[in-house]
């Protein structure tokens, strides 16, 4: 099987006719969840098709997918992060003690982004250098992050961010064309391009595949697993810079919980956890779906605890569902 076959979610042989396989994608199929999750919201809501409604609504998913979108490639290629809460925790932390110094707003990115960075470097050494499993080292470095944030500011938080920091997280370019949404677009045409048009992208899903036939066609597997642990890292800064700009605050509590609903973006958009396929648009769509899911339960009133737990069966049944579908298959 080729790797271009591989970036999409499988289909029955029986499904296999060129124009069934457009049909039945995930990609196609996750689409058609999110017009109906659309339609659905649009009745249940009076609310829901107000234009500035829509636009609260992308907030929602747009910092998560700005760390989804170089998660898939990380797990795509064999590994995970599950420090990247953890990660944007601590990068708001350092932009807040910059603030206190003085920091002026472009240092103040500079600080999350490089934060982040710097993460990011440091999960990929443990991993490419040491040979350590990733799950283990993020799990570790996930405590760790957070609680470097806990030590500087205990049950304290940083307030009084200069007022131009506000227009990352709560700014508009054009309408209700808010700038997290415009970062998340140029976000999802690069790493779209980067996976699926360079030798970079193809590197990724070799790796994910077979990481010992890469490496003996020629690949830098650790040189490439590093760079990805890089840009998710930097990702989670990015997420800091913009969750940061939009609350006007750090608390060491930020973020709790993102990686799980980062982690479910990515799978649900058709990314094998076991590496070896995905896609870019696949990410795309599901985020819009998890935006659009979360939104509508708020405007019901639905409590936050009930989202929890409906992120978290949602992740397991995208993992069983091919697991059983297969079952099903050979029974």
């Amino acid at each position: 099987m080729s790797l271009a076959e591989n970036t999409t979610r499988s289909i029955p042989d029986r499904l296999r006719s060129p124009l069934r396989s457009k049909v039945v994608s995930w990609e196609t199929l996750l689409l058609g969840v999110a017009i109906g999750i659309f339609v659905f919201n649009s009745l249940a809501s009076p609310y829901f098709l107000d234009a500035w409604n829509l636009s609260d609504a992308t907030f929602n998913f747009t910092e998560k997918a700005m760390i989804a979108f170089a998660m898939a490639l990380l797990i795509i290629a064999g590994e995970i992060d599950l420090s990247v809460a953890a990660i944007i925790a601590l990068a708001s932390t350092a932009m807040g003690v910059a603030m206190e110094m003085g920091a002026g707003t472009p240092v103040l990115v500079l600080v999350g982004l490089g934060t982040g960075l710097l993460c990011g470097a440091f999960n990929g050494a443990l991993v490419t250098k040491l040979g350590l499993p990733s799950i283990v080292v993020t799990i570790g470095t996930m405590s760790l992050f957070r609680g470097i944030s806990f030590i500087i500011l205990g049950d304290g938080a940083f307030r009084g961010y200069p007022s131009d920091f506000s227009w990352f997280g709560q700014g508009y370019v054009f309408w209700v064309i808010s700038v997290e949404l415009v970062i998340f677009v140029i976000l999802a045409i690069f790493f779209g391009i980067l996976l699926h048009k360079t030798n970079f992208g193809r590197a990724v899903y070799a790796i994910g595949n077979n990481p010992t036939g890469a490496l003996f066609s020629g690949i830098r597997v650790d040189r490439v697993k590093m760079i990805l642990f890089l840009m998710t890292g930097l990702m989670a800064g990015l997420a800091a810079v913009c969750l940061t700009s939009r609350l006007g605050s750090t608390r060491p509590s930020i973020a709790t919980g993102m990686e799980l609903e980062v982690v479910t973006m990515v799978v649900l958009g058709g990314v094998n956890i076991l590496g070896g396929s995905g896609s870019i648009p696949g990410v795309v769509i599901a985020a819009f779906v998890m935006g659009l899911v979360t939104f509508g339960l708020g405007l019901l009133n639905v409590p936050g605890i009930v989202m929890s737990i409906f992120i978290g069966l949602l992740l397991i049944g995208v993992i069983a569902l091919p697991r059983l579908w297969a079952m099903w298959r050979k029974s």
